[in-house]
């Protein structure tokens, strides 16, 4: 009995493995993976409170959500997820499409939560990751370069304390240029300040010298601090401008907008909604459904990219293996569970992730402390929240924010393929008008990019005393007019006549409209007493044609062998070969 327990254990282990990801790493943990792990969840939650609050803001959603978006993806991440570096949480692209999608209202953007979630399980399950493969990277760097205009230029009304200027990207810029006369001194100085000193703090962390054991201990502290000040620049900046805030409401001015008062204690755990009930109807799940629209397909699929593209950067750079499957699993999950505490839908983040990583965490273990530490800001530091002004907020996402404006990427395709450009630019450019029309236009045209070499294949054509068709790829049902016009071009619309040798070396692959082709092909040179002869054509392929009984067809091992028939039966080869009967098998020893 006990052997067989066994053998069940080492059967169902692996498979636990897979999906529990956390039985990988828990055995081997030790306590100086702990050390490691508590300071790296410290310094991630230092960074991930005053961006959550801010990132509330460009979703256009009371800022407790970006907090109650916050702790979830710690805590499931930990258990399912695959990267020991990734932190799931809010991120400016994920906020700017919720924005988009779920029209400033917390019951549209946790349902989109809950469904996005539900989703993205459906794809992990049927292994469906590979749809991400489909969008180029010019249509990402195009995405991500304009999200971080929109969103950085979203903030600029905060940052000058501006009021009710609109979200639409054009209307925004006319009215926030239209009113910068109303700008109010007290936001502008301090948000201006926060800019220098964050940008200060980056540049710092990207210059500190490598530290060695061998340097004096005080070398050493002195360089500890100072990148823990530039790691943790968020919270210090926003803590200093609350300090700033405060001192002013003490003596009864108070020159800058403050955020206001938020919620104190953990968000209920409670079923998502499934309609909303306003004063005048109730809003149906149907309903609800309708108006997000292209959301269910925007948000999750944006998400899983966002996520997987950094679990794979990160594994590479630190040589550790993901299972992008399973990673779509673990996205999956934190947005369903992450519904029930009224999160919205969250994705990896790279500006985290780094932070994660550069601390030195060894297993997702770190994550449990920083949601932790999330939590305790929402139970006990939300009071204090009150004080911070919304231009330190501002100027925390438009640093954090800039990095994802790549204009690099434009010198780069125009030395390195300049047709990428297209997408690039249909992206970028339309998604200032709707996010959803840029990606989709950004996909259409990489896709016609990609089917075109499929529609219109290179053929190499020697003309000697035959016509040589060389196709360089595969023939797939678009090219097949191309390739008919091509051989009606070169030796039916000449005189003489020429016959034609396919030679189909390159070919691996046709489908059955290629086949009905070639077999009209076949036809009219039949009736025309000239020879259509094959070469080279691979073994599933050839298993193909004589599958499909085409009259006429004729399979030659080689060039030679084909130039040689050609020489013998100029004219009426065809009949030669096949003696007149309805069979498609060699009569030669020529033929094959």
């Amino acid at each position: 009995m006990a052997g067989r327990n066994q053998g069940c254990w080492d059967r169902w282990y692996p498979t636990a493995q897979k999906r529990l990801p956390v039985l990988r790493w828990l055995p081997r943990y030790s306590l100086q993976w702990l050390q490691l792990d508590i300071i790296a969840g410290l310094t991630v939650g230092l960074t991930v409170v005053p961006q959550a609050l801010a990132y509330a803001e460009v979703a256009g959603l009371p800022l407790q959500y970006g907090l109650y978006s916050s702790f979830m993806g710690c805590f499931v991440y930990c258990v399912l997820g695959t990267a020991k570096d990734v932190t799931l949480g809010p991120t400016a692209i994920m906020s700017l499409l919720v924005s988009s999608y779920a029209f400033h209202d917390p019951t549209y953007a946790i349902l989109l939560t809950f469904l996005s979630g539900c989703i993205q399980l459906i794809m992990g399950l049927l292994h469906l990751g590979f749809l991400l493969d489909f969008i180029s990277y010019p249509v990402i760097r195009g995405f991500t370069s304009a999200a971080a205009v929109t969103i950085g230029f979203n903030q600029v009304k905060a940052l000058l304390g501006l009021q009710n200027i609109p979200r639409q990207f054009f209307l925004q810029v006319y009215y926030t240029f239209s009113r910068i006369g109303e700008t109010r001194a007290g936001d502008a100085i301090l948000g201006l300040i926060c800019l220098i000193v964050l940008t200060g703090l980056n540049q710092m962390k990207n210059h500190i010298p490598r530290v060695y054991r061998t340097e004096k201990l005080s070398v050493r502290i002195s360089q500890l601090i100072v990148w823990a000040t530039a790691t943790a620049r968020n919270a210090l900046v926003v803590l200093f401008a609350g300090l700033v805030a405060y001192s002013f409401q003490v003596t009864g001015s108070q020159p800058f907008t403050l955020t206001g008062t938020i919620p104190q204690g953990l968000p209920p755990f409670q079923p998502p909604p499934f309609s909303k009930v306003t004063p005048n109807e109730t809003v149906r799940f149907g309903e609800m459904v309708q108006a997000i629209g292209a959301g269910l397909a925007v948000v999750p699929l944006m998400g899983l990219l966002e996520t997987v593209a950094i679990a794979k950067a990160f594994a590479s750079q630190n040589n550790y293996q993901i299972d992008p499957d399973q990673e779509l699993l673990a996205m999956g999950f934190t947005n369903l569970f992450g519904s029930f505490v009224s999160s919205y839908p969250v994705t990896g983040s790279f500006g985290r992730t780094a932070v994660n990583a550069q601390t030195g965490v060894c297993s997702p273990a770190g994550g449990l402390i920083t949601g932790a530490l999330v939590l305790l800001s929402l139970a006990f530091l939300t009071s204090l929240f009150y004080y911070i002004p919304k231009a330190a907020l501002a100027a925390v996402i438009i640093c954090a924010v800039a990095p994802m404006f790549d204009a690099r990427i434009f010198r780069t395709l125009w030395q390195v393929k300049r047709l990428d450009l297209v997408p690039l630019c249909v992206t970028f450019l339309l998604c200032f008008w709707e996010m959803q029309y840029g990606i989709v236009a950004g996909v259409l045209v990489s896709a016609i990019l990609l089917l075109y070499p499929i529609a219109r294949p290179q053929i190499k054509v020697s003309d000697h005393k035959t016509i040589l068709l060389q196709p360089s790829s595969g023939l797939y049902f678009p090219a097949i007019e191309f390739l008919r016009d091509t051989v009606h071009k070169r030796a039916l619309s000449v005189s003489p006549l020429r016959t034609v040798i396919l030679d189909c070396t390159h070919v691996s692959n046709i489908d059955y409209t290629v086949v009905m082709g070639l077999s009209e092909l076949l036809q009219q040179f039949q009736c025309r007493r000239i020879s259509l002869i094959f070469i080279n054509v691979q073994a599933h392929v050839l298993q193909v044609l004589l599958a499909a009984n085409l009259e006429g067809f004729h399979n030659i091992s080689s060039l030679e062998d084909a130039e040689k028939s050609c020489e013998e039966e100029p004219h009426r080869a065809h009949e030669a070969l096949f003696d007149g009967s309805d069979s498609i098998l060699p009569t030669s020893g020529i033929i094959q």
